[in-house]
């Protein structure tokens, strides 16, 4: 069978040929959007992955938005920080230094808990001083410097940058870790508000009326455009998938009816039509794995010269998980063509 197809195939190289370049085309704009809805999932939710975060804490006003979280000292009473938890302090703000200016997200620590040992710095020391920040590598590669003076908040503070972190996102926003107690003043509320809420790498449950309990999944799904930008994306990726089968399936359809004349006389000459739909089937196998394995060489050299501002990342699981969906999909796109060769009849098609 595989003989057969093969020896078809090389005889009608360029009718083959073309089938194999567009699916390859439409296996490569998946495997791109792939990576982008990878790449921009990971950036909203790369400082939350280095937490290790099981659950969050945060006021039930807030409504899943950690940012807009505000939260007491007496909120906070009955949650202890220690290894397995801590209690962080965010605000979106504007950093600003030097002629730069970037969207920042601000999140106060506390010295030596649970998020600030998470950090993975790739240049510089963790803060020591209130006035002193760790940035996302992000900042770095817009310009900021180690050392650099900067201005972040409402009252246009000034902090040093200390250390660049490595995997610093939250929400799509580079992160600026700084001392909690300055939280207040970055954000411009009350300092009778000391936290946004608290993370934990166990389960956390709600202690009282004013705070309420998110899961990790809970969480990132309430996070602002997280759950609508993978839906985007999820959408996209499965109708390619299905106008990728729609396409092998018309490319096969039209090759098949072509060809009844010729399955026809072989019909007649004793091969069965089970041998011929298997034919098929293996010119179909042979076209995707071909398509999907040229589609996936096609990616990765273009991840080789995209640019880092890009937020795509190539999942290599996931792409071998998407190019096996899409042979899977693509052989059961063959299915109408080998049930048009089962129903052939030599005697109607030939005349007699």
């Amino acid at each position: 069978m595989t003989f057969l197809a093969i020896r078809e195939m090389k005889k009608e190289k360029f009718r083959y040929g073309l089938v194999i370049a567009v699916i390859t085309m439409i296996s490569f704009l998946i495997f791109i959007l792939s990576a982008l809805a990878f790449g921009l999932s990971r950036e909203n939710t790369t400082a939350v992955e280095a937490w290790h975060t099981n659950s969050v804490v945060m006021s039930k006003d807030a409504d899943g938005n950690l940012s807009q979280s505000l939260l007491t000292a007496d909120d906070l009473a009955d949650y202890a920080v220690n290894q397995d938890q801590a209690q962080v302090a965010l605000t979106p703000g504007i950093m600003k230094g030097a002629g730069l200016r970037e969207g920042v997200m601000f999140v106060g620590i506390n010295a030596d808990d649970l998020v600030s040992r998470s950090i993975t710095l790739t240049k510089g020391r963790l803060s020591q001083n209130s006035d002193e920040l760790v940035v996302s590598d992000k900042l770095r590669q817009k310009g900021f410097k180690l050392g650099q003076t900067v201005e972040l908040g409402i009252n246009n503070q000034n902090f040093k940058i200390v250390g660049f972190a490595k995997d610093a996102e939250y929400n799509i926003a580079p992160v600026a870790y700084g001392d909690i107690k300055e939280w207040s003043n970055v954000k411009g509320v009350s300092n009778r508000f000391v936290a946004s809420g608290v993370v934990s790498r166990k389960t956390l449950v709600a202690k009282s009326d004013q705070v309420k309990a998110y899961s990790k999944a809970q969480f990132l799904n309430k996070m602002p455009g997280y759950s609508a930008q993978n839906s985007t994306f999820l959408f996209m990726i499965v109708f390619l998938i299905v106008i990728s089968v729609i396409v092998v399936t018309i490319f096969l359809y039209i090759l098949t009816i072509q060809k009844v004349q010729n399955f026809a006389v072989l019909r007649t000459q004793g091969i069965p039509s089970r041998y011929l739909a298997l034919n098929t089937l293996s010119q179909t196998v042979i076209i995707m794995v071909s398509a999907v394995a040229l589609s996936v060489v096609l990616a990765l050299l273009v991840s080789l010269v995209i640019p880092t501002q890009v937020p795509m990342y190539f999942d290599i699981p996931l792409i071998l998980l998407t190019g096996l969906g899409l042979v899977v999909m693509g052989t059961l796109g063959s299915l109408i063509p080998m049930r048009i060769i089962a129903k052939i009849d030599p005697v109607t098609v030939i005349g007699g």
